[in-house]
């Protein structure tokens, strides 16, 4: 689903920024590489979890019209078709 107010582009940057930021030194534990994480760009909320719907749909549970981002943890993509996950730089 769209965001009404913000365009792809700027949901990526903010997503990206602000796990880059704000978000990654917290989350990037032996725990967690492998796990989604969602992000909700206008807060910083997140959730994170095995399933990009599972995280994604207990932000909208907090903000239903919530503009999102969704990262792998410890990776370069959320997923890989046909291809390999590559572990994200350190």
């Amino acid at each position: 689903m769209s965001h009404p107010t913000l365009s792809s582009q700027e949901i990526a940057r903010r997503g990206k920024e602000l796990y880059e930021k704000r978000i990654r030194a917290e989350v990037e534990t032996g725990e967690n590489i492998g796990k989604i994480i969602s992000i909700n760009v206008e807060t910083g909320d997140y959730e994170i979890g095995d399933d990009l719907v599972e995280t994604s749909l207990r932000l909208r549970a907090k903000q239903p019209d919530a503009a999102l981002w969704g990262e792998r943890i410890g990776f370069d993509a959320v997923y890989a078709v046909g291809g390999t996950l590559l572990r994200a730089a350190q």
